[in-house]
């Protein structure tokens, strides 16, 4: 191959932007993905019968529509055919009684449903706002922002000058409150707090976690104001249009080709080796979309890197695992209840805030939750090219299983050696198959197809996906914000000049919002600093 300004390991959503942008600012890129497919944790497939068009992995792309990069490419992707479709019925959750509270569009259609369950707390969703807005600049700059650098001191600076010493530690407090702590601390009613907790999960965190009550609401705010978008056609109609985008501008995107070196000359990062050994040169960077142990412990198993790095990359700690269940139903499924649960995009089910709490703490202790938190997802309520008409389709995701199973919290399942057998993943979504037939009377009647993938599914699919984590690695506080990856080498730079690490097990961590892509991007783009220097010069000058 050629030599690129840029070689990208990985074609995930970080990869793809960050080559998107590097090739919009006139680098010329190459990204080595090691599957047939391009996009990570981005694919659409016809998982169960013709027709059927299932995400097989992530789904929903409400950070992704929010976030930078989208803002910067999202006019030339639409070119190439991306489309998004919304909807006013974002999420709910269903309790065991059949009851449902829901999270929706406007700040007063908020305050009314939950006002619907408790007096008051209405007033506390609008108070909520009120507090949220003024600082939701500093609270989306966390997660924007390469903390580790001027910019991320920047960030701190703005803060202190506007909120005071006193104002910035209580903003710092807020940020690393838990879940429970703000929820019980914010609304009366039970059904607030399971409306709300469940999201948590969706961060890799549980809900008596650091940070999770910032997350809270992070995603609550985010929900109201963005929705639910998903792309027309799927998923991988993202990766469509950006892959499409790189190799406009003269971008090579090869699938089939896996990473073996990062290639080290002189300290400095040059090249990527591929397994059948191709040298794919690099003149400018070389992008890492990994984990850190396969970084470290591969990549670079011969470069020269610091000891206590090697250390700190092997020492990397995984969350809980992940479950996923796909259904091709013969018609739509029709939830019992509340009529707006059909036509609403994500319906957790849940007991409520001490529901997740019990499911997580019961997975990190190895058990089957006995009642998992259970996310159905309903993507034919805005995109109906997804199955035949007439038809049905539902994609559900549990987020609070352990990798080694000791045993089965509600004792009905044998564990054996704790692996993730075909028999135990089938047994295992037979219960939550149940779980979601208590609240849709038609859904095992109408099963057309069910094609479950258990944590061991999800790694052998993506090394990425380690030991089935959806989430690049455990978010606990020690691995999180301003020690991501982890506290011996945080951010995106690494000790290998012009080798960057992006994805979800670095900062700002998980989720379709491209946000590391984006910051090294963003900083590889900048001029030199002399370059820059000169401009604020002649900026203050007036010329």
């Amino acid at each position: 191959m050629a030599e690129f300004d840029a070689v990208i390991v990985g074609s995930g959503i970080n990869s793809l932007a960050a080559g998107a942008l590097l090739a919009r600012g006139g680098w010329s890129v190459c990204i080595l993905e090691r599957n047939d497919w391009l996009g990570g944790a981005i694919k659409t497939d016809t998982l169960t019968q013709d027709g059927f068009l299932h995400d097989v992995f992530s789904a929903w792309h409400p950070l992704w529509v929010g976030g930078a990069a989208h803002a910067q490419l999202g006019d030339e992707l639409a070119t190439h055919g991306l489309e998004y479709l919304n909807t006013e019925l974002p999420t709910a959750t269903v309790f065991p009684d059949g009851e449902a509270t829901f999270l929706l569009r406007s700040a007063d259609a908020n305050a009314a449903e939950l006002d619907r369950q408790a007096t008051g707390d209405g007033d506390a969703w609008r108070r909520m706002l009120e507090e949220f807005f003024p600082v939701a600049d500093l609270a989306f700059g966390v997660l924007g922002t390469e903390l580790w650098s001027a910019a991320g001191l920047g960030l701190g600076t703005k803060a202190y000058r506007r909120l005071g010493r006193r104002g910035l530690a209580e903003f710092t407090g807020t940020v690393l409150t838990s879940s429970r702590d703000w929820l019980t601390g914010t609304f009366r009613s039970e059904r607030a707090h399971g409306l709300l907790a469940p999201w948590v999960l969706h961060t890799g965190l549980g809900p008596d976690a650091p940070v999770s009550g910032f997350m809270t609401q992070v995603i609550a705010v985010a929900v109201q104001e963005g929705g639910m978008p998903i792309p027309r056609g799927g998923g991988a109609r993202l990766v469509d249009a950006l892959v499409a985008l790189i190799r406009r501008r003269g971008g090579v995107c090869e699938t089939g080709a896996e990473a073996e070196r990062v290639l080290v000359r002189n300290g400095r990062a040059v090249g990527v080796r591929t397994r059948d050994g191709q040298i794919v040169d690099a003149g400018r960077a070389v992008l890492c979309n990994v984990l850190p142990q396969a970084l470290y412990g591969e990549l670079l198993a011969d470069a020269d890197v610091p000891g206590p790095i090697r250390e700190g990359a092997q020492r990397f700690r995984y969350g809980r695992s992940e479950m996923q269940i796909h259904f091709a139903l013969s018609e739509p499924p029709r939830w019992d209840g509340d009529e707006r649960l059909g036509s609403t995009a994500i319906v957790h089910l849940t007991p409520g805030l001490d529901g997740v709490s019990r499911a997580v703490n019961e997975a990190e202790r190895g058990l089957l939750p006995a009642e998992a938190t259970v996310d159905v997802g309903q993507p034919l309520t805005m995109d109906a090219s997804r199955a035949p008409e007439g038809k049905g389709l539902l994609w559900v995701q549990l987020q609070e299983l352990p990798w080694h199973v000791k045993a089965d919290a509600a004792g009905g399942l044998v564990t054996g050696d704790g692996a993730w057998t075909e028999e135990l993943r089938e047994r295992y979504a037979d219960r939550i198959q149940a779980r979601i037939a208590r609240h849709v009377p038609n859904l095992e009647s109408s099963i057309l197809q069910r094609v479950v993938l258990s944590p061991a599914d999800l790694q052998a699919a993506n090394p990425n996906l380690h030991h089935g984590d959806p989430y690049g690695g455990s978010l606990a506080l020690d691995q999180n914000l301003l020690w991501r990856p982890f506290p011996r080498q945080p951010g995106h730079r690494t000790p290998i000049d012009r080798l960057y690490h992006i994805g979800a097990s670095t900062h700002p961590g998980p989720g379709l919002g491209a946000g590391s892509g984006t910051l090294v991007a963003q900083e590889l783009l900048q001029p030199p600093l002399p370059a820059r220097a000169l401009a604020r010069a002649r900026a203050r000058l007036g010329r």
